[in-house]
């Protein structure tokens, strides 16, 4: 069997082997180069922060889309860019505005009967669709909009003069046309002379009507509180409930 071993030619014997694994090749040179392939935007000097991720040289699907969440029903939700309206009013609610949520107007009954027992995010919800409904009247829901020959601007159409009175972030015609600033603005207002006057509008010319054309017309006072009634913020909780069934 030796012999026959010793005999056995080279090939032969090479191929009765096992394989070998294969060598282990340096990845060293294959790291660096994927390293170096990534680069930032010319602008960015090496030295710099790294860019933020809405400039960086990729692009991403990874993230879900935005929900609309929890938000109020609304007379602008036909309009574009209508959620960063109401999330800002609604902030604003919760900060300068908290003085209106806190307030029972003594004619809010006429406007939003569940008002008076309502939790505050309820009471937010009031006052965004209220002013969604003012923004029909005053500048048909166009943040853009200029009137009054060039005095008044944006969704609720606010004078940039009345503006600086209040001390708004905003005191320009060209700032009161972002919508959301112009809102805040228009929050801030009114925690001021609703509590003054303890009443969204009274006649037509006090809180809102003080500084809003609008709520000095009773039909126009009529359609915004028609619309405001019809929603589940402002129905009695006996409104909402399913009816029994016999």
């Amino acid at each position: 069997m030796i012999a026959l071993l010793l005999c056995a030619s080279p090939t032969m014997i090479w191929a009765e082997l096992p394989k070998q694994p294969a060598p282990v090749v340096e990845v060293d040179n294959v790291v660096q180069t994927a390293a170096t392939s990534l680069s930032f935007p010319d602008e960015v000097e090496a030295e710099d922060e790294p860019p933020a991720l809405e400039t960086a040289p990729f692009t991403t699907t990874l993230r879900p889309p935005a929900r609309p969440g929890n938000l109020p029903r609304t007379r602008w939700q036909h309009m574009r860019g209508h959620s960063l309206w109401t999330r800002a009013a609604i902030s604003a609610l919760k900060s300068h505005g908290k003085p209106l949520v806190d307030m029972v107007p003594a004619d809010v009954a006429e406007w939003c009967p569940a008002y008076p027992t309502a939790s505050d995010s309820q009471r937010r919800a009031f006052w965004v669709g209220f002013m969604s409904a003012l923004a029909k009247h005053e500048s048909t829901y166009r943040s853009w909009a200029v009137g009054g020959g060039g005095r008044w601007y944006g969704l609720l159409q606010i004078l940039p003069g009345t503006a600086r009175g209040y001390k708004c972030n905003v005191g320009s015609g060209d700032a009161l046309k972002n919508g959301a600033a112009n809102l805040s603005c228009a929050v801030r207002i009114m925690a001021t002379t609703v509590p003054r006057d303890g009443v969204i509008a009274g006649n037509g010319r006090r809180g809102v009507g003080a500084d809003w054309g609008p709520m000095r017309s009773a039909s126009k006072r009529a359609d915004m509180s028609r619309w405001l009634r019809r929603q589940s913020y402002c129905k009695p909780l006996n409104a909402t409930r399913p009816r029994s069934r016999p």
